[in-house]
């Protein structure tokens, strides 16, 4: 606990305190993990320790992150009967003088993105609007709120992992690899991201399959996309199961859950400016990437300017054909095998992306779980050096950093592969 204690309020410039912290703790994760036997494992008492760990950071501000400042920002707007997608922040403050307020300015203030439409599915909107709401323009009071929220969340995780852990006779003891990650306790209860709703609803979609209730797999699916629109990627791993793709149950629980959780940008052509947003995210920032910063060092070569409009838009392209083809590959015909997919499409998605925040790698942590695939365990370390950037000016990245970063992701990777944890296709069962 005093770990957690001492490590969040220290500023993310502060990257040598930040790493050396967060390695112990790492390391202590792993002490424990090791130390308990699969049958002596008591996991009411793993779930109250790891659960006091988060409950320490409920009344904290985050400290690595502004992201809550837009979420916030967006909460107040619903709570206003405004439109969140209509107007960027700086615009919606000159067109409504007369709704300024100390409180709102100090969101704008915080806010790395006045400038930008929302990203944010509506599904968010609604939580961020229960935060606006539970704080009632009070900053502590709603940060409080959307982090008990999140807390929620991964309550549900914990018992999710655990019991489909206990269904498909794996190692219980890997929960703790989860549930008391530095990564996941710092970004989802810290900095209140929410890829552990997103990994709850995978969660859910699984568990439900496990039990053959295709509705509702496919509902819980729907729910995942609706909160972070990426698991929209996994489409192709589930239409390639002819049972799934043939079961009208699964098609009407996933069209229902769908249409609530988007329709609402059919008002007002919401939809434009989300798009708008999405396709500026993915056009114009660069951070923490591996395969994209080696083609990007490529185009400085041939062209002698950063090509990222076209390299991301060819990334794009061989992501799509890549997650078709692995899904195509591996057909799966259980829930772990479906699991496992689920892995690898994620680890194909982020090591060609041009932007990986540590927090992306959270709902493909929690899933590797279910598997034995452990480089997104390695990975879950190792990408706190990406916030090293943070701590020097214009937040420039060290390419040595990365260097080590990847090239350990990537000797887990051949490890995996070497141990038969990422075959291409799937053995009969």
């Amino acid at each position: 606990m005093a770990g957690v204690y001492l490590l969040f309020p220290i500023p993310r410039l502060d990257f040598k305190s930040i790493f050396l912290i967060f390695s112990v703790l790492f390391g202590l994760m792993l002490f424990f993990y090791k130390s308990v036997s699969d049958s002596s494992f008591q996991y009411w008492w793993w779930f109250l320790g790891g659960f006091f760990l988060r409950l320490i950071l409920l009344f904290s501000t985050p400290t690595w992150s502004d992201d809550y400042a837009r979420f916030l920002w967006d909460g107040e707007m619903v709570g206003l009967a405004e439109n969140p997608y209509l107007e960027t922040p700086n615009e919606w403050m000159v067109s409504n003088p007369e709704l300024e307020s100390p409180y709102l300015n100090s969101l704008l203030d915080a806010m790395n993105s006045p400038d930008y439409f929302s990203v944010y599915p509506p599904i968010n909107q609604l939580l961020f609007w229960l935060g606006s709401l539970g704080g009632e323009s009070n900053l502590k009071g709603a940060i409080v709120t959307l982090r008990a929220i999140l807390l929620l969340g991964e309550i549900l995780v914990f018992w999710l992992l655990l019991g489909l852990l206990k269904k498909h006779q794996k190692k219980i003891k890997l929960v703790i690899l989860y549930w008391f990650n530095p990564l996941v306790i710092f970004e989802i209860t810290g900095n209140l991201h929410f890829e552990g709703l997103v990994l709850m609803a995978l969660l859910f979609a699984l568990w439900f399959l496990s039990k053959e209730h295709a509705g509702a797999f496919g509902g819980f699916w729907s729910l995942a996309v609706g909160i972070k629109i990426l698991p929209l990627m996994l489409i192709p791993s589930i239409i390639f199961n002819e049972k799934i793709r043939k079961s009208k149950r699964f098609w009407l629980g996933a069209a229902f859950v769908f249409g609530l959780a988007f329709f609402p940008l059919l008002f007002q052509n919401s939809w434009q400016n989300l798009l708008e947003s999405l396709r500026l995210y993915q056009g114009k920032f660069e951070f923490n990437a591996s395969v994209y910063f080696l083609l990007r060092e490529v185009g400085y070569w041939i062209k002698g300017y950063n090509m990222i409009a076209t390299l991301t838009k060819i990334l794009s392209v061989i992501t799509f054909i890549g997650i078709v083809w692995i899904s195509w590959r591996k057909r799966w015909e259980s829930t772990v095998q479906l699991a496992e997919l689920w892995v690898l499409v994620y680890l194909l998605y982020l090591m060609l992306q041009p932007v990986v925040h540590p927090w992306y790698l959270i709902p493909v942590l929690g899933l590797s779980m279910l598997t034995r695939i452990r480089s997104v365990l390695v990975w879950s370390f190792t990408v706190i050096l990406s916030y090293h950037a943070y701590s020097q000016p214009e937040y420039s990245e060290s390419p040595m950093l990365l260097w080590i970063e990847y090239s350990l992701v990537a000797i887990a990777l051949a490890w995996d592969w070497k141990n038969g944890a990422l075959p291409l296709k799937t053995k009969k069962i």
